[in-house]
Order: structure tokens, then sequence, then C-alpha cells
């Protein structure tokens, strides 16, 4: 599913690097379209959130379970993640999917993801 619009409700989730240089890919499209702020790699900015997929595995681990808790936090809102860590920063779906296992119902994830989740 490409996303290419939002609802008021509705939040981009896109994998970043910690600098904040959204130059191609998803979060390009975040910078150029929901409200991402070139130089914040991490958080709520507009109508997107960004993740550190850049920095390795164990800070995608940690930025991960920091978004699980902000989802947690807003049940009012819905957080359409893409394929973070799947593009530039070389990882699998199945290396990054169980990372948000638990998470709250108002997570969306990518498709690869699901498929993931649901086989294990």
């Amino acid at each position: 599913m490409r996303i290419e619009a939002l609802e008021p409700h509705q939040v981009f989730v896109f994998g970043s690097n910690a600098s904040g240089h959204h130059g191609a890919g998803a979060a390009r499209m975040a910078l150029e379209r929901f409200g991402a702020v070139w130089g914040e790699g991490h958080g709520l900015h507009g109508q997107s959130y960004a993740i550190d997929t850049m920095s390795g595995l164990p800070t995608i681990e940690r930025e991960v379970q920091a978004f699980l808790a902000f989802a947690a936090e807003h049940p009012e809102l819905e957080l359409l993640v893409t394929e973070i860590g799947c593009g530039i920063a070389g990882y699998t779906p199945e290396q990054i999917a169980p990372l948000f296992l638990g998470g709250p119902g108002n997570v969306v994830l990518p498709e690869r993801f699901r498929a993931v989740l649901e086989r294990d």
C-alpha cells in the first residue's frame, strides 16, 4: 500500500537517519507531504513520525519501543507504518516486523510485516 494522502487522525511512520536528512524514499515523502522536519530524525513532526533506521538494529529496537509507547498514549491516532529499515538501511521484514509484536491496535503495519508476524 502506497500512502499518498492522510486523514487528520492519521500519521505516516517512516524510517529516517539520526540527523534527519530526509533525502529519498518514504523520508522524502514525509518531508514533502506530511510535515517531517529537515534535521529532525526522531519522533512526531506534523503528520509524520520518524524512526532512526540507519544507526543499527539495537537503535531501531529502542526507537520502535519508544514509538509503540507513543502509540499507546495516543489511541486517537492511526499510525501507518511504512516498511521501515527495509530500503536503504538494508534490513528484511523478517528482522524488523517482530519489533512491533504486542503493539497497540492503532498501529497499522505494512503487508509484508503482517505476513511475517502471521506465520510466526
